[in-house]
């Protein structure tokens, strides 16, 4: 409910509202038990619209553009920028030499173009607005009908309040959280919330409960309806129980804008090294103002001047453009193979993950119910749900495919299995014998009668043809139609455009066996036509069962059923073999085929899929005279249940949502990477288990699965153990999944969170890396989220994993890139006159130039080098680890004093030669341009050697898989000569004149000198790493911070309460 006073801020014990019966529901919303006849007054709807607000969902502050300026410029190497700017503008407001004056408001407007640029691309690349309110508020109802002052009438879904009655139809969208009083075969498509693959079919009886009833699953709630959920069938009264920010989608809305934001690794690193570098700027800075001071002899403003030039030289203003092109050209990557990332570190954390937690339902799935296996009294068929083209072939028979039990259920009753499964018919709360016959015990004696249960020991295959083939065949046309008629024609569903989802109306479930048949090569919509219906018993979940009558048909019922009106009947299958009478061997229809139902097999069959977690659906047949039924009469569930064992059970049909073809080899493939993938749903034990093995989340190790209830009775410190223990997480509520992500991060684990439904936000936001969904996926975990799959395809994430060490990869060769230049152009100045250069061997123009085009041209041929071989092969970077270890820290220093000493030492080398005009030495101008050259040459050799982290550069290898490497050099080349010899260019802006033969020698000399001292460097290390050195900072050293004891995380307070339904007063 939305605003309350102060005093009612506190948190208070949450409501059981489906744990009370609807007369206590009343009361403790201040009325009587004719509250679903009367409704509320409109004055009372005005009273507790005051009292607690409209329902809709509470925004979050937004950030202002001049906070997301702060945001980018807040640092010291901008401030220093800043600051030599000011200097600057002051100098060229005092001078009265008009080069001084140009060069100096030149050098401002440099300074303040380049801290813009990095500003906007900052703003614009990080800047987006979080909408995951406004997409919860699109998901909300416009309008509801309601009972006011004892009528019908429409009012907008806003002014909605606790205790209003609304009443629900098919298609609705709920627009609060509701207490059902009245139900008529209501179900609720909840997947968005719960994770549930299919409609919840809702009751108005309270739920039994043992302990504490807050820890029942969502799921489980089933006298609920929970705002912005769908009505899949039927109709209801629903009592408003809460309101806005008080509901469970209310919750997460909270829980996304609350949530804390992580700062990701790489982006601490570079805090790290800017401040490492700004120190280390202003000790150069200060050296170089007393060294032109006191030892070159400048005056006190002009040594002030020139060690501002040390500075702007040194400081990295191209760095953190680069680090976003970075990233930029990974995202770019990425989008091409359908990953789009909302946030650009993302595709560095996701590369350092070390436990993805995904949900099932459309992540790991395809969220498409599917027969998967067709069990029939003599033949067993697996259905190919990833086939398009429409043949019977697509059934093939294999006498293996679940056959046996799963390991977890081999020595169960059948009826505990069955009834622990998803098609389980005992009534909610209760689990009564629902078998008068004969359960099998495992694979031994039955409680009231022998027999093994085991399917190759029953006399239906026992007594089977002996040419029969164990396997490989497939049904005839005419037999799979006569097989799964019961299923299409007992179905008011209507099948989507080409058996796709799209225009498909009606439960899942059935939809399945319709989608089957249709590609089946089935004439669907043939089929219900020449039979249509005359009469059907509509499903409930009372009985469990529908049923249709209809004229025989020759292609549906064969020649020997044309003479009585068929009456087809699909349902729970441990309800439907109680009332068979007889079985079709191998599904056929003629009279030859029909024998005596062998009851311990079926139930045995049941009790085998419902191990391995399908939903199965029993499809029955039987005939009633013509003319006893009249077309459209009202049948009862007595007119299946009256005659007795008078039907013949068909076959068994399996469904499940199957796992993606595509999520197998990505789960192996994570595998190899080290990263470990956790399923947490809310789907039923069994079913998770048997999706989880068959995705190999299961192994020796992580064999179980574990339960929401089941982690909500432990303990954090518990709850961290589970976490290790299990990979399969079922029934799992949306509060479980956050503390299992918050005890993963506790321990140190890298965390990264799949999901597609409004129950994945919280944890999407919770997580270090967020995985969206973006085909089936909601808006609210989209904008959840770091990244959004296009595809929904969870292989997709692989190539995000691979990224993401990329990334990592590429920014350590920008740092070795990068750092060197600056550090030599600053350097260069300091050494110079160390050395006995009267005046500085490069301009401030100079560096301003090198340091915006040569290092961020040059830093991006390393932004974007390509994967080297076997990085899929290492584990995750482990936590702690420094962009800047030990070996990249001397190679960057390498880098920089063979830079310094060759850019230097080419200016003295320039002196011992005679000008050619004649005079003694070279001028400045000339020493300048050798010196620009010089260095920006030698910056391409550190580029070249910087592409391979190991393997040489000296090799064919480096004129191919980067081909922006070739198109930097070559524009760089082109931008030295442009500005080299262009007049007034040359000289007015850079200080310089054009070049000798001579002095490209030296250029030449020294380019290639530079390349073989680093490609030295690179071999020295190859030595080292055959010795078994750890030459690639993937262990902690001097740089690394490595983790003690993870610090404990704090959840939000609404995390505490989140799943609870609450109503404050």
């Amino acid at each position: 409910m939305g605003k309350k006073d102060a005093e009612e801020e506190e948190v208070k014990a949450a409501t059981p509202w489906h744990a009370m019966e609807l007369s206590a529901v009343y009361k403790e919303l201040g009325k009587d038990d004719g509250l679903p006849k009367s409704g509320l007054t409109t004055a009372e709807a005005e009273d507790r619209l005051a009292q607690y607000g409209e329902n809709k969902l509470s925004e979050k502050r937004k950030v202002t553009l001049l906070e997301r300026i702060w945001k980018q410029v807040a640092n010291v190497l901008v401030g220093i920028l800043v600051f030599v700017a000011v200097v600057s503008a002051i100098r060229a407001a005092t001078a009265t030499d008009g080069d001084t004056i140009l060069t100096n408001w030149i050098q401002v407007g440099l300074i303040l173009f380049v801290i813009t640029v990095n500003t906007a691309i900052g703003i614009i690349q990080e800047g987006s607005a979080e909408k995951a309110a406004e997409a919860l508020k699109n998901m909300l109802s416009s309008d509801a009908i309601v009972i006011r002052d004892g009528k019908e009438t429409k009012v907008p879904a806003n002014l909605l309040v606790p205790g209003d009655v609304v009443m629900l139809g098919l298609g609705d969208r709920v627009p609060a959280d509701l207490r059902m009083a009245t139900v008529g075969q209501l179900a609720t498509a909840e997947a968005a919330l719960t994770g549930e693959s299919v409609p919840i079919d809702k009751q108005t009886s309270a739920i039994e409960v043992e302990g504490d009833p807050m820890a029942t699953p969502l799921g489980d709630r089933k006298n609920m309806c929970f705002s912005a959920t769908l009505v899949a069938q039927g109709s209801g009264i629903g009592i408003i129980i809460a309101t806005g920010d008080e509901t469970e989608i209310g919750t997460i809305n909270k829980l996304v804008s609350q949530v804390e934001e992580q700062k990701t690794n790489v982006l601490e690193q570079i805090d790290t090294v800017s401040t490492w570098l700004a120190v280390f700027i202003c000790i150069t800075a200060v050296a170089t103002f007393f060294t032109a001071w006191k030892l070159s002899g400048q005056d006190p403003i002009e040594a002030l001047s020139t060690s501002l030039v040390c500075a702007v030289a040194m400081i990295p203003e191209g760095l953190e453009a680069i680090v976003t092109m970075t990233y930029a050209w990974a995202v770019s990557n990425m989008a091409k193979n359908n990953a789009i990332i909302r946030a650009l570190p993302a595709v560095e954390t996701l590369g350092s993950v070390t436990v993805i937690c995904s949900d099932k339902t459309g992540t790991l799935t395809q969220n498409i119910m599917s027969v998967v296996a067709l069990v029939t009294a003599g033949k067993r068929y697996r259905n190919n749900v990833n086939a398009s083209d429409r043949t019977p072939t697509n059934f093939v028979r294999d006498e293996t495919y679940m056959a046996e039990r799963a390991a977890h259920a081999k020595f169960k009753r059948a009826r505990a299995v069955i009834a622990g499964g998803p098609s389980q018919a005992g009534q909610t709360g209760k689990r009564g014998n629902t078998f008068p016959f004969g359960v099998t015990q495992g694979f031994g004696a039955t409680e009231h009668g022998a027999g093994t249960g085991n399917p190759t020991d029953d006399p239906d295959y026992a007594n089977a043809p002996a040419d029969a083939p164990a396997g490989g065949e497939s049904p005839s046309a005419t037999e799979l139609r006569q097989a799964l008629c019961g299923g299409v024609l007992c179905s008011k569903c209507v099948l989507g455009e080409g058996g796709s989802r799209q225009g498909e109306i009606g439960n899942p479930t059935e939809l399945s066996i319709l989608r089957a048949s249709y590609f089946g090569d089935v004439n669907v919509a043939e089929m219900k036509a020449a039979a249509p219906i005359i009469a059907e018993v509509p499903f409930s979940s009372e009985y469990k069962f529908m049923a249709t009558v209809h004229e025989p048909s020759l292609e549906n019922d064969g020649a020997d059923n044309m003479d009585a009106l068929v009456v087809h009947v699909k349902g729970a299958p441990d309800r439907m073999v109680a009332m068979c009478k007889y079985q079709a061997k191998e599904g056929k229809l003629d009279k030859a085929s029909e024998e005596p139902i062998r009851r311990e097999f079926w139930i045995e069959q049941i009790a085998v899929l419902s191990s391995h977690g399908l939903r199965v659906l029993a499809l029955c047949r039987g005939k009633v005279p013509k003319g006893s039924v009249t077309e459209g009469q009202q049948l009862g569930a007595d007119f299946v249940r009256e005659k007795g064992e008078w039907l013949t059970l068909v076959g068994l049909c399996a469904i499940m949502d199957p796992p993606r073809p595509e999520c197998v080899q990505a789960v192996s493939e994570a595998k190899c990477a080290g990263v470990r993938i956790c399923m947490i749903t809310g789907d039923h034990r069994d079913t998770a288990l048997a999706i989880g093995g068959q995705l190999g989340l299961t192994d020796e190790e992580h064999s179980e699965a574990i339960t929401g209830p089941e982690l909500d009775a432990m303990s954090d410190e518990e709850l961290k153990v589970a976490t290790k223990k299990y990979n399969v997480f079922a029934r799992a509520s949306p509060q479980n999944k956050i503390r299992i992500v918050k005890a993963l991060q506790d321990q140190g684990d890298i965390c990264g969170m799949t999901g597609d439904g409004v129950n994945d936000a919280p944890a999407l936001k919770a997580a270090n890396m967020g995985v969206a969904m973006g085909k089936e996926g909601t808006d609210v975990a989209r904008e959840a989220s770091d990244m959004i799959l296009a595809d929904d395809n969870f292989a997709t994430i692989i190539t995000a994993v691979r990224e993401g060490r990329v990334v990592w990869d590429d920014l350590r060769k920008v740092l070795l890139v990068n750092t060197p230049i600056n550090n030599a152009q600053g350097m260069s100045v300091l050494f110079g006159m160390l050395c006995g250069l009267k005046d500085t061997p490069l301009s401030s123009i100079q560096v301003l130039y090198c340091n915006l085009i040569c290092a961020v041209t040059l830093g991006f041929v390393t932004a974007v080098e390509p994967a080297e071989d076997g990085i899929m092969n290492l584990p995750p970077r482990r936590l702690g680890k420094r962009l800047i270890g030990r070996f990249l820290f001397l190679r960057i220093v390498l880098g920089t004093v063979t830079l310094v000493a060759t850019t230097v030492g080419s200016v003295f080398i320039l002196k011992d030669f005679k000008n050619p005009d004649g005079s003694e030495e070279y001028e400045l101008p000339r020493q300048r341009a050798q010196a620009l050259n010089t260095l920006s040459f030698g910056a391409m050799s550190i580029t070249l050697s910087a592409r391979f982290a190991y393997n040489s550069s000296l090799h064919p290898r480096i004129l191919t898989g980067n081909p922006i490497c070739w198109w930097s050099i070559g524009i760089m080349a082109a931008l030295q000569v442009f500005i080299t010899y262009t007049p007034g260019l040359n000289m007015t802006i850079f200080s310089m004149e054009g070049m000798d033969g001579i002095q490209w020698a030296i250029v030449v000399g020294f380019m290639v000198l530079v390349l073989f001292v680093m490609e030295a460097e690179k071999s020295l290390r190859r030595y080292l790493a055959s010795l078994g050195e750890d030459t690639d900072d993937r262990e902690y050293g001097y740089f690394d911070e490595a983790p003690g004891e993870p610090e404990e995380r704090e959840l939000p307070a609404e995390v505490q309460n989140f799943g609870h339904d609450e109503l404050r007063k």
